[in-house]
């Protein structure tokens, strides 16, 4: 699996944001899709797997958790943005 900074992710990529509604709902990273790690598993197939996946968090733990299962559970080559919501944030990147 490859890590990234958020300084490394691309403009219009899919980014899936695994935080919870409460995290979610006070802000995001633009653009990106919701999908909570509580439900990951069985909301899995709403990724196009014919992208790049990059998976985001708070602080990246949780992100990390979903990109294994990715790349372990479904063969895939998820991307894990490092330091999450917070560096994307701090970092001055768009939110929504």
């Amino acid at each position: 699996m490859k890590n990234v900074s958020v300084h490394e992710v691309p403009a219009g990529v899919q980014l899936v944001d695994v935080r919870e509604a409460d995290e979610f709902s006070v802000d995001h990273a633009a653009g990106a899709t919701h999908i909570p790690l509580s439900e990951f598993t069985a909301r899995v197939s709403e990724i196009d797997i014919d992208r790049d996946i990059y998976v985001i968090c708070k602080s990246g733990g949780r992100s990390l958790q979903a990109s294994e299962y990715l790349e372990l559970a479904k063969g895939l080559a998820p991307i894990n943005v490092l330091g999450g919501t917070d560096a994307w944030r701090e970092a001055g990147l768009p939110m929504e």
